[in-house]
């Protein structure tokens, strides 16, 4: 049986963690969709065309991937791709608490999809997006959190005018 999971999320920007749930779910499933939501209600700092070439930049050696967009619900996209599995990344209690209640009203939703919860490695298991952000906003070396191509265009969006 093929077996495709989505992996949902703003993705602004990839980060290491990130990246270590991309390369462990493609060994799970013959198909890996990162779907890049468009959340304009989280401010994003990169676009969501900005998002999706730096995905497929520090993707493009994995061949079992699909980069794609969403807008809106995320059950709504999952029905249209014809997948049953959504993947969530967990680091701590505090993402357990809220991807715990997204999974139940997902469930009420569309009863069909089931969602599987991966942790990242120890390594990552504390980084964020927005905790990148911060960090880079304050010029720090960003080399252990980001692909190389996600540190330049951090410091490019961020320093621009300076």
């Amino acid at each position: 049986m093929v077996k495709k999971v989505i992996y949902p999320g703003t993705f602004d920007p990839i980060t290491l963690g990130h990246l270590d749930l991309i390369k462990r779910a493609v060994t799970i499933f013959d198909t890996l969709i990162v779907a890049v939501a468009s959340n304009p209600h989280k401010n994003p700092l990169f676009s969501l065309k900005e998002r999706i070439d730096m995905l497929k930049e520090v993707t493009k050696d994995i061949h079992n991937i699909e980069i794609d967009s969403f807008d809106g619900l995320l059950m709504e996209y999952a029905k249209d791709k014809k997948c049953n599995i959504v993947l969530r990344g967990i680091r701590a209690i505090a993402d357990f608490e809220y991807e715990f209640q997204m999974a139940l009203s997902n469930r009420k939703l569309a009863p069909e999809i089931e969602t599987i919860f991966m942790m990242p490695s120890e390594h990552y298991s504390y980084l964020s997006s927005k905790i990148i952000k911060e960090m880079a906003s304050l010029g720090a070396d960003l080399s252990g959190f980001v692909p190389p191509i996600v540190e330049k265009k951090l410091k490019e969006k961020l320093f621009k005018n300076k």
